[in-house]
C-alpha cells in the first residue's frame, strides 16, 4: 500500500509547487561529484553521537527493517519539482527510536559514501515523511539517484536529502554540512525560498 503524503505542503504554504519552482516530468541527476562505488557485502549504515544505542546495520539488516512506501513531492534547489514520486524506505523516527536518541540532541548530520554531509535540526528530521529510501517507483534506487540509500525530505530542498547515505550522527550542537558551509540555507524551506543562508 502506498501512503500519499503530497498534501504536507499545506503545513508550509498554499501551493503544492513552491514559489520559484517549476514542475518537471523528469528526475535529473545532480551531484557534487562522481557516483561512489559500493558493495552489498561491505556497505553498512551507522548511527552514532547523542544516542543510547549506536547502530551498525549491514545492507541486508537495513533492508529487513519495517519499511513504508510513500507518494511524495521532490523539490530541487535549482528550481524543479517532481510530483508524485513513490519512495520506499525506513522512516527517520524509526531509526531515532531504535537508537534511543538522547534528550539533549538538537541537530542531525547525515553522512554519505562520497564524503557529502548535510544537516538539519532534529525536529525537521523526526517526521514520518523523512525516509531513508532504498526504492523509487517500485524499483531499487538507481546508483546515480543515491542508491543503495538516500534520504528524502519532501518538506525541504533536496540537498538536505543526502545521496549514498551510510550514516547519521545525532548532535547536541549544530554542525554545518557540505553545502551549508558554502552558503546554502540550513533550514531550506522551499515555500519561503530559503535557498541560501
Amino acid at each position: 500500500m502506498v501512503e500519499d503524503v503530497t498534501d504536507l505542503y499545506r503545513e508550509f504554504g498554499d501551493e503544492r509547487v513552491p514559489p520559484g519552482q517549476h514542475e518537471s516530468s523528469k528526475f535529473p541527476v545532480l551531484s557534487k561529484g562522481a557516483t561512489p562505488s559500493w558493495t552489498r557485502e561491505t556497505w553498512s549504515f551507522d548511527v552514532w553521537g547523542a544516542v543510547e544505542n549506536e547502530l551498525t546495520l549491514s545492507y541486508d539488516a537495513f533492508r529487513d527493517l519495517p519499511a513504508t512506501t510513500q507518494r511524495q513531492d521532490f523539490h530541487c534547489v535549482t528550481g524543479w519539482t517532481a510530483l508524485d514520486c513513490e519512495f520506499t524506505g525506513v522512516p527517520f523516527p524509526a531509526i531515532a527510536e531504535r537508537a534511543s536518541v538522547h534528550d539533549d540532541a538538537v541537530h542531525v548530520l547525515f553522512h554519505a559514501l562520497d564524503g557529502y554531509t548535510t544537516d538539519l535540526p532534529l525536529e525537521d528530521c523526526n517526521r514520518p515523511e523523512v525516509l531513508f529510501a532504498y526504492g523509487r517507483d517500485g524499483e531499487d534506487l538507481a546508483a546515480e539517484h543515491g542508491g543503495p540509500l538516500r534520504v528524502v525530505t519532501p518538506h525541504k530542498y533536496a540537498y538536505k536529502g543526502a545521496k549514498w547515505v551510510d550514516g547519521v550522527e545525532f548532535l547536541t550542537e549544530p554542525e554545518h554540512g557540505y553545502w551549508e558551509e558554502r552558503g546554502y540555507s540550513v533550514t531550506a524551506d522551499p515555500w519561503n525560498q530559503e535557498r541560501y543562508g
